[in-house]
């Protein structure tokens, strides 16, 4: 079993798993939905909590994106970092040559497409406080990220920096359930699943709310509530199984990487006895090195429109 774990290496295994679970009829609404970009006017897209960089490569490798320039921020600079050394040699292998390289701007040609890609490690609200009345992009990516954040909050001050008009794509946002297969112990395993969620509920970052385990079901609500046009929506669950050749890819660490996650955020609860509590963790380590564990989260995603004039807060 393992004792460290990377989450460099986590991004880079739910690759595979996110290309699965993500809506393709959402995904298909965004691409009819998305303008082009020209060279004289680029598509300009924002990515918060980019990560490594997955879901520029995905957008590239689905020909999303022509002439564009692409703002990818997150708080963690070691992901950052790792976005901004990957992303050269996967445009290289996919026919793509370089134009500029800078420790913030990377630039790529293939045939009359030009890609540019802006990366910056920065806290979310510090960014939007820098760009407060700017209004820029066309397109705001929040993949595997708003289930995190004070959603009512972070919209307000999201779609401040859309130009009327542009979209927002909302990617697995979590939605309340957590299912591990196969049981070990019915009971403790729902009290697990519901102490987990918990978790969810009251995880606070700088003191305030973090999202909630039922983030995907309130989007409905806190969109509208945003004055955001809802275009399309529709369920991008995790459904992870080891089939003949064991787990796709890398998979089998997303899963120890999941388990272990599950395992730091109930440590020491005052609901659950500890020799249990490890002992169940243990297990489940065990089912994923015997390609036993099934795992399946339930998540939706949106894709939704700014209405009108958006007001600069």
């Amino acid at each position: 079993m393992l004792t460290t774990y990377s989450f460099t290496r986590y991004l880079a295994a739910k690759k595979s798993v996110d290309d699965r679970a993500l809506n393709q009829h959402v995904w298909r609404c965004l691409t009819r939905t998305l303008a082009p970009g020209t060279p004289a006017a680029p598509l300009r897209v924002l990515e918060i909590g980019a990560g490594i960089g997955t879901m520029v490569e995905r957008l590239v490798e689905r020909g999303v994106l022509h002439h564009t320039v692409y703002t990818a921020i997150d708080a963690d600079p070691e992901t950052i970092l790792e976005s901004r050394r990957r992303l050269p040699a996967w445009m290289l292998t996919h026919g793509f040559s370089t134009l500029e390289q800078t420790p913030t701007r990377q630039g790529f040609r293939r045939g009359e497409d030009v890609i540019v890609v802006e990366t910056e490690a920065i806290d979310l609200q510090r960014f939007v406080t820098g760009n407060r009345g700017r209004s820029a992009w066309d397109l705001l990516i929040a993949h595997a990220v708003l289930d995190e954040l004070d959603i009512p909050t972070a919209l307000t001050s999201l779609m401040a920096l859309l130009r009327p008009g542009g979209l927002l794509y909302a990617t697995i946002a979590f939605d309340g359930a957590t299912i591990l297969q196969p049981e070990i112990d019915p009971t403790l395993d729902m009290q697990i699943e519901m102490l987990y969620h918990q978790s969810m509920d009251q995880r606070r970052i700088a003191g305030q709310p973090a999202g909630d385990s039922r983030s995907g079901r309130h989007l409905f609500g806190h969109l509208r509530t945003a004055g955001v046009e809802l275009l399309d929506a529709g369920s991008s669950d995790w459904v992870i199984f080891a089939g003949p050749e064991g787990y796709p890819d890398d998979e089998a660490y997303f899963l120890h990487f999941i388990v272990h996650t599950i395992g730091n955020a109930l440590r020491g609860h005052p609901q659950l006895d500890p020799c249990q509590f490890a002992q169940w963790i243990a297990e489940r380590h065990t089912q994923i090195e015997q390609d036993s564990l099934v795992y399946i989260a339930h998540q939706l995603d949106f894709l939704g429109r700014v209405r009108g004039e958006v007001s600069h807060l």
